[in-house]
């Protein structure tokens, strides 16, 4: 697999609003699949499947700690990446209020 295919995986899983929702919560620390299935608020079977598609990415790992599995953020450089788009995200959304109130009405 070639570096733009290994960058688009990563990318392609990051591609849920519940997998982001999930990486947010990692970037916080470690947290058993119970924990984030609340989080979530969908059933254990979809959070796991949306783990696995992280996980498979390298983007998490997992533990298992007696009968709870356990996941972490591996690949850490993602949280920056979510604060460079959330700027970006914030500043566009600013440049267009700014548009609109200098629009004639």
């Amino acid at each position: 697999m070639g570096m733009n295919e290994a960058r688009a995986k990563v990318f392609k899983a990051l591609g849920h609003p519940s997998r982001l929702t999930i990486v947010d919560e990692l970037a916080q620390g470690t947290r058993c699949v119970c924990e984030l299935t609340a989080l979530v608020g969908a059933d254990i079977s979809t959070v796991s499947k949306h783990l696995t598609v992280l996980k498979s990415a390298g983007i998490v790992s997992d533990e298992r700690r007696g009968s709870n599995v356990y996941y972490t953020l591996r690949m850490a450089c993602v949280s920056g990446f979510m604060d460079c788009v959330d700027r970006h995200l914030k500043s566009q959304a600013t440049a267009q209020v700014a548009h609109f109130e200098a629009v004639p009405a």
